[in-house]
């Protein structure tokens, strides 16, 4: 056992011997639905701390008829609960695969959350400039592409949309293989919007950073101001829980190209892993400090990057 758990599980004893001495709720009364683990963070997170990648699902609304991934509801207010565990005030809901287009579930959610919340909507070529004024003012700040998952627009109508979102400040978001990002470079490069790169990219194990993709994001962070997203660490770990020491790889070479181009997210409600194995969001946040130790760093990565690139 390493020294996190076991100090993770003296530190939930402890709490729970002093609940019950005290008649309050026990530690497991922080578990929140759909995220392993009850503790808090050792992570003390600034002020305005922001999880840039989460979802949000809801069975009144149908999922997109060539959608795969249909996991069950995951609520504002779950998420809400989330955010009082980990200590973080500002959220992008991301649409999800689920519901392709129909982009009526984020906007309803982004304004539940109110002004610390922002939106990633999926769009294809048909919007038209009156819906992109209404997403906009409802908080939507960027559009998402994928090639992982069935669901959403199609990869043609890339760089249309891009050329739409252009003037509204907004950027692409891309959850797309290691291969695929080398695939579609040039495209990427024409783009007259930055690109955000979801899970670092899903760059494979065990090349991680010696992925030829690596290379095309860190030209894109240099030429066009492209972002990535340290999430989604457990999703190709080789090595596993707690510390996807692999992914820490990742994470760490990322840090040290270009900390003024990474976001932090969550993934909740970690729809691709199964209900009884999701990973503790807690753990995940409490890597971030494992991956970039400099705490103004970890600043950057929360607080300042995200206002910049989301508008908080």
């Amino acid at each position: 056992m390493t020294q996190s758990k076991t100090r993770r599980g003296h530190l939930a004893l402890l709490a729970a011997g002093a609940a019950c001495v005290a008649g309050a709720r026990p530690a497991s009364a922080q578990a929140v639905r759909w995220s392993g683990g009850t503790e808090k963070p050792r992570l003390v997170v600034p002020p305005n701390a922001t999880d840039c990648h989460h979802h949000i699902y809801d069975a009144r609304f149908p999922p997109a008829p060539a959608a795969t991934l249909r996991p069950p509801d995951a609520s504002v207010e779950d998420y809400r609960q989330l955010q009082r565990r980990l200590g973080l005030t500002r959220n992008v809901v991301v649409q999800p695969s689920t519901y392709g287009t129909d982009n009526r579930l984020l906007v309803e959610a982004v304004k539940a959350f109110g002004p610390t919340a922002r939106g990633i909507a999926m769009l294809d070529a048909s919007v038209t400039p009156d819906e992109l004024k209404r997403l906009h003012e409802a908080g939507i700040r960027g559009v998402r592409f994928g090639t992982r998952l069935p669901g959403g627009a199609p990869l043609d109508d890339l760089e249309p949309v891009a050329r739409r979102i252009a003037d509204l400040g907004w950027h692409i978001q891309l959850v797309s293989e290691g291969e695929r990002i080398v695939a579609l470079r040039e495209e990427l490069e024409r783009l007259p919007v930055p690109v955000v790169f979801d899970h670092m990219g899903h760059l494979p194990e065990p090349e991680g950073p010696d992925h030829p993709a690596f290379g095309v994001i860190a030209r894109l962070i240099e030429t066009r101001g492209a972002y990535v997203k340290l999430s989604g660490a457990y999703i190709l770990s080789k090595s596993g829980p707690p510390a996807y020491a692999d992914r820490g790889r990742l994470a760490r070479a990322f840090v040290q190209l270009a900390p003024e181009r990474l976001v932090w997210g969550s993934d909740w409600p970690h729809p691709t892993s199964p209900a009884d194995r999701k990973p503790d969001d807690a753990i995940l946040l409490d890597l971030l400090a494992e991956w970039a130790p400099d705490p103004a760093v970890q600043a950057r990565i929360l607080v300042a990057n995200p206002v910049a690139l989301y508008g908080f």
